[in-house]
């Protein structure tokens, strides 16, 4: 039984409170359960108490965004940042990569609205811990001393492929859970061997795939075709 809306609980609730528990809903139970009713309930309050903060379902969407670009950010103030020196600009980059990948797999079912609701708004609209990462990327490749034109081709690169291959989907997707046998388990039965022998033949190794990894492997190669900034340091901007 959820705790019904009165002054105190209303006292409690803020933006960040309200976000978090949509981030979980959706966690839980997928995007298609987020509503302002549910997410409601699930805080104990009347629907119209979260307009305050969030108004409407749109905005909650946007909000789950700031949500997971505010993690990410949390968890870069507080990861390592590459030995006792201020990490190089590829190293930097690449813990931003990792932190994406953690924060991804913990929020599957956000990671597609961070790849397309910030797409259709201007810059400026953009949630703010979104543009703070986008700064400190930047930032980061402004003072290892790359040209604001190379900096922005790194910078584009960089999230494509990051983007990309968390949103490829390298996870099997079950036909039947409880079928023992692999290949069914997966429907793979329902594919012509003779139209598509290798779907066939490698989709039940996807078990097996190391996105994370194979993540970092390829933007390590991407990395290493750019061109060399004058000055190959990084100097820390204090931000992460």
């Amino acid at each position: 039984m959820v705790e019904r809306d009165g002054p105190e609980k209303r006292g409690r609730l803020n933006r960040p409170l309200v976000l978090r528990a949509a981030v979980a809903l959706v966690d839980r139970e997928g995007l298609g359960a987020l509503t302002m009713r549910r997410l409601a309930t699930e805080l104990g309050v009347e629907s119209m108490a979260l307009y305050r903060y969030t108004p409407g379902k749109e905005a909650l969407l946007d909000g789950l965004t700031e949500a997971y670009f505010t993690e990410i950010n949390a968890r870069l103030r507080t990861s390592a940042g590459g030995g006792p020196h201020e990490p190089e600009w590829r190293t930097e980059l690449r813990r931003i990569a990792q932190a994406f990948g953690v924060v991804a797999h913990a929020h599957p079912e956000i990671l597609p609205l961070v790849a397309t609701r910030p797409l259709a708004v201007p810059v400026s609209r953009r949630p703010a811990p979104a543009l703070e990462l986008t700064e400190h990327i930047l930032s980061v490749l402004g003072r290892a001393g790359f040209d604001d034109s190379t900096a922005l081709m790194i910078y584009r690169t960089f999230v494509a492929w990051n983007l990309g291959c968390l949103l490829v989907d390298k996870r099997q997707v079950v036909d039947n859970p409880e079928e023992p046998d692999p290949a069914l388990r997966l429907g793979l039965h329902r594919l012509s061997a003779t139209e598509f022998p290798r779907l066939r033949a490698l989709v039940p190794r996807f078990a097996e795939f190391d996105d994370q990894a194979e993540m970092l492997a390829g933007l390590d190669s991407l990395l290493n075709g750019m061109p060399e900034p004058p000055l190959d340091a990084f100097y820390g901007d204090g931000g992460f």
